[in-house]
């Protein structure tokens, strides 16, 4: 099976101030990520996981390298015509209701009229805002307003989604949300690569997962494998792989 999402020796450079020389954000970065996977993307606050993420959308050029999607280089518009994307932050105007929101991005996307109201109404039965899809957005919550999020990223019905922080600031009920439609977009074939610090999120919804650090790959592999060759679970593992050593207790 061919990967979906592929990475080989991706490097990424950023200049500094000082004349120190380059800062290095992903270091010689390879990962393949397969149709139908949930894969995690996992790492400490600077570890190059949104730099990576945002070289995959071509917000970024890597230094070296290649990034590939559907098999075409992510330097070419085509590769980013399947792939829907919800940021860390959102923002989007707070006078609107979520079906005008969707309603602007399907016609961003070319969709008919009939298309986009069938469209509109599955995305909002799928993230729960039926009873509230008049309403306006300043008037949701934080968790309703992550689901706006994800239904804006499925308008165009991806073959692969590319998630930064989905559950970034939520609440339990919230975050457990969100995990359920990821578990339903698997259910519908479709691919996730998404970031999180939800280590118990990513264990449940993730059929593989990476660690960096640094911008280095540590690990990848099937939790449930990790697991067992490491002998710990996985917040120990990405603390292990990460260099964390707790203080001793005195």
């Amino acid at each position: 099976m061919e990967p979906i999402l592929e990475t080989n020796g991706l490097r990424v450079e950023y200049r500094v101030q000082n004349g120190q020389g380059p800062k290095v954000a992903v270091r010689d970065l390879n990962l393949a990520v397969y149709p139908g996977e949930v894969f995690g993307f996992l790492g400490p606050n600077g570890a190059g996981k949104t730099t990576t993420m945002n070289v995959l959308l071509g917000f970024v050029i890597a230094t070296g390298g290649s990034a590939r999607l559907f098999g075409v280089d992510v330097r070419e518009p085509i590769a980013r015509q399947r792939i829907g994307y919800l940021p860390e932050l959102t923002y989007y105007y707070k006078f609107l209701t979520v079906e005008e929101l969707l309603r602007f991005y399907a016609r961003v996307f070319g969709l008919s009229r009939d298309e986009a109201d069938r469209r509109i109404d599955g995305l909002l039965k799928l993230v729960e805002l039926e009873h509230a899809r008049k309403r306006p957005i300043k008037t949701y919550s934080k968790g309703m307003q992550q689901r706006v999020g994800l239904a804006q990223a499925l308008i165009n019905n991806p073959d692969l989604l590319i998630l930064d922080e989905p559950t970034s600031g939520l609440d339990p009920l919230g975050r457990m949300k969100v995990r359920e439609i990821i578990q339903r977009l698997k259910r519908e074939g479709k691919t996730v690569f998404f970031s999180s610090h939800e280590l118990g999120e990513v264990e449940t919804v993730c059929d593989r997962v990476a660690i960096i650090n640094e911008g280095e790959l540590k690990v990848v592999g099937r939790v449930s494998e990790l697991v067992e060759s490491h002998q710990a679970n996985l917040e120990q593992i990405f603390l292990s792989m990460i260099g964390y050593k707790p203080e001793p207790v005195v």
